[in-house]
């Protein structure tokens, strides 16, 4: 029996199926998602070494952890997130390993960082996620961040960043993007619901993501603010420095500095 197997057979879950499932639903809509995740460990071994410890924001299934631990085996993970289903697939993927902690919380509740394991981190790395904060909660988030980072250590945010100022530009962009992904789903493809109907389906993970659609609904809906209002906010809120390190024509991976 793998070491797979053992874990299907003691959970009842294939975690490391769920995780590649995810990915892929991921990359449906982010062709580059694995480039923008290779960029942030770069900037993060650049600034703060080989071995960061390291607060995974809105971690939902553990990605940048995994690519994390892969990369850095001797970094430490701290993942927080409110998504139970989620959450549980992280939970599994990483039974067992010292290097990881999870803590359910919520990003917009103003005492969320308080059940985390360290006061302060080398790294925060977070993508494709804050997206769901509207602007006024975010700014507030920024706030907490920039305490929980070490003087010379960094936050990393990758996420939609639209500049309104460019309308037609960002029309091309999303028509060529939405052609790409409809010839993807023409050849399996899976879109976000359809994701969450297997979730919903398994018998594992049946429970948590009901729990999760009573918190959230089908899809939260933030605030996508360009790059300056994510740089000007960052640097109100106590960093040096903050500016994109990588763009691709829809998205920006920003980094700012303690």
């Amino acid at each position: 029996m793998t070491d797979a197997d053992a874990t299907t057979a003691t959970t009842g879950a294939d975690w490391q199926a769920w995780q590649e499932s995810w990915d892929r639903q991921q990359e449906w809509y982010m062709p580059d998602r694995e480039e923008r995740f290779r960029i942030m460990l770069d900037m993060v071994e650049a600034l703060v070494g080989p071995a960061p410890r390291v607060l995974d924001l809105a971690c939902g299934t553990g990605s940048i952890t995994a690519r994390l631990l892969a990369r850095f085996p001797e970094a430490t993970s701290t993942g927080v997130d409110l998504d139970p289903a989620l959450l549980a697939i992280a939970e599994g993927t990483f039974a067992g390993d010292e290097r990881v902690s999870l803590v359910t919380a919520d990003l917009k509740d103003p005492a969320w960082a308080s059940g985390l394991p360290y006061d302060s981190y080398d790294a925060v790395l977070t993508a494709t996620a804050l997206h769901w904060l509207h602007a006024e909660p975010l700014a507030a988030l920024y706030g907490r961040v920039a305490e929980l980072v070490r003087d010379g250590g960094v936050f990393l945010n990758a996420d939609h960043m639209i500049d309104d100022t460019t309308p037609r530009i960002n029309a091309a962009e999303r028509e060529r993007r939405h052609a790409q992904m409809a010839a993807a789903k023409r050849d399996g493809a899976l879109d976000w619901s359809e994701w969450w109907q297997l979730a919903a389906k398994d018998p594992v993970l049946a429970e948590p993501t009901a729990r999760r659609f009573a918190l959230y609904g089908e899809h939260a809906e933030g605030d996508t603010p360009p790059v300056a209002w994510h740089a000007r906010v960052l640097r109100e809120k106590g960093f040096g420095e903050a500016r994109p390190v990588w763009c691709s024509p829809s998205d920006t991976l920003l980094l700012a500095l303690k």
